[in-house]
């Protein structure tokens, strides 16, 4: 039965662009982005946001209910697609540039763009590549900029609600094929507030650097969350660990968002050079997107200072969901803090009852900031709401205070002789074995036990590194059904470009 939606007189839909324009206004003249030699002011923004709307509606000839997709590194341009073209009710996929071409196309053709944005080196290498639902690839430089400046304003505007889609970001597919989360205006928008009120680095005065790839959920959130406060983000092409040491320490950056790899990457740098920048001027250090092990959270509260580091909890799926703030990262050990503002959460048991304290259970989250639901996968959809209620499959516990930690993926946890195993208590252990730089624990199929143990292991030095030393170390720290009892060695492990491990990669050895 539908009913019929009566707004009040005051009521304005929160879209990106709107978000946009009000910051414009506060300052025009401000520099909102830099991206290497290139920068935007906020009026430039605003108004390059405004004529590709246009040029979506009457050039592009794009209308509400179609969407358009993006292949391409770090960029500028990347904000303007991602705020003018929804803007004209158009949401856009944002495809990851490293994947391989067949990749792309399956994406691009899962989320029935019909126009594609792309840069130098995804336009060469999708050329062969069979895209079903694209009639046009826009490639940035002379293209896109000419579609900018010759649009034309349409007749009219299509109004776009703040629910309405805005982007469609694709999950990583650590556990299958991926899925195109769609993302309203309204959900990351909500997100934002929530950003500058738990974190502090996001106001007019504050400016805010990049790192990570902008396809993905957070690394697009964090940066534009700025500019929306009418504060300054720079971009970087990639993570390069002592470029930015370099620029937090010497560039009045106020705010990052980090992932653990990364600090695994700069903890390897030579001692003269982290000396060299050791302590930055930094309002807050966010981790987000994987596990910080306890044991790198020590050295990131040493070198960066003890109230900076926050650890963030959320999906794509469901925004932002818990933090771990800056006083309580070396007491409360393994843990992802409270829930954000206007977010609530519960850990249930399979028949969705709540269970206790110190008890695991299944995380469920309820917040303003939750995603409308996976593009074309009604039943995925449905797998993951249960009155009104959002999972996205992480198992956790909650102690007497009300602080949460997350036990390990409900899918990656593994069944041995009957016995349920979180392969990331072991990992935390590990972690701390003075031989080893990083490492992932996974079930693998046994005839008598239906799983067992193995261990992926980045070493650490020279030294050789054997399944004894690894039982040797965990005797007496774990069950002995919860020691691995294999070992592969591994140069590096494998990554999405969010930093998370994939373990259905590590299966597969």
């Amino acid at each position: 039965m539908s009913r019929q939606l009566t707004l009040p007189e005051s009521f304005q839909s929160m879209t990106m662009a709107r978000a946009l324009r009000a910051a414009m206004h506060r300052d025009p003249n401000k520099v909102a982005i830099r991206h290497g030699d290139q920068q935007r002011t906020f009026a430039e923004l605003s108004g390059r946001v405004d004529r590709l709307t246009a040029a979506a509606i009457t050039e592009l000839r794009l209308r509400k209910g179609d969407h358009a997709a993006i292949v391409a590194k770090n960029r500028i341009e990347y904000v303007e697609i991602a705020c003018g073209v929804p803007q004209a009710g158009v949401a856009v996929a944002a495809i990851g540039p490293n994947l391989a071409p067949p990749e792309i196309a399956a994406i691009c053709n899962d989320s029935q763009a019909r126009v594609l944005f792309v840069d130098a080196a995804a336009a060469e290498s999708i050329q062969a590549q069979q895209l079903d639902s694209v009639e046009r690839v826009v490639q940035f430089g002379r293209e896109y900029e000419a579609l900018i400046d010759n649009a034309k304003v349409p007749d009219e505007y299509p109004e776009v609600f703040e629910w309405d889609p805005w982007v469609i970001p694709y999950t990583s597919g650590t556990t299958g094929r991926p899925k195109g989360v769609v993302l309203s205006h309204r959900s990351r928008l909500l997100g934002f507030y929530q950003q500058a009120l738990e974190f502090g680095c996001y106001s007019p005065d504050d400016r805010f650097l990049g790192t990570t790839p902008m396809h993905h959920g957070a690394g697009m959130a964090f940066p534009l969350a700025a500019i929306m406060a009418g504060g300054f983000t720079e971009l970087i092409d990639k993570f390069d660990p002592e470029l930015v040491l370099r620029k937090l320490k010497n560039e009045g950056f106020s705010g990052v968002f980090t992932v653990p790899a990364q600090h695994h990457a700069i903890f390897q740098l030579e001692a003269r050079v982290l000396e060299k920048y050791r302590a930055p001027a930094i309002k807050a250090l966010i981790s987000n997107a994987a596990p910080l092990p306890q044991t790198l959270k020590h050295q990131i509260v040493d070198y960066f200072g003890d109230n900076v580091l926050h650890e963030t909890y959320g999906s794509t799926e469901a925004g932002f969901v818990t933090n771990l703030r800056p006083p309580y990262q070396l007491s409360k050990e393994r843990c992802v803090g409270t829930p954000f503002a206007h977010t609530f959460v519960r850990l249930t048991d399979d028949d969705f009852n709540e269970v206790g304290p110190d008890t695991v259970g299944e995380l469920w989250t309820s917040s303003t900031s939750a995603f409308n639901g996976y593009w074309q996968r009604p039943e995925e959809t449905a797998a993951a709401f249960r009155d009104g209620w959002i999972t996205v499959g992480d198992l956790a516990r909650r102690d007497s205070e009300g602080f949460v930690y997350i036990v390990d993926r409900k899918k990656d946890m593994v069944i041995t002789g009957g016995i349920n195993v979180y392969p990331r208590e072991i990992e935390e252990l590990l972690s701390q074995h003075e031989a080893i730089a990083e490492i992932a624990v996974v079930g693998v199929e046994d005839p008598q036990w239906g799983e067992r143990l193995k261990a992926f292991v980045v070493p650490r030095g020279e030294g050789a590194l054997t399944a004894a030393d690894i039982e040797a170390f965990c005797d007496g720290k774990l069950a002995r059904y919860k020691i691995p009892r294999e070992l592969t060695i591994l140069d590096k492990l494998p990554r999405n470009a969010a930093g998370k491990i994939l373990k259905t990669a590590l299966r597969e050895l």
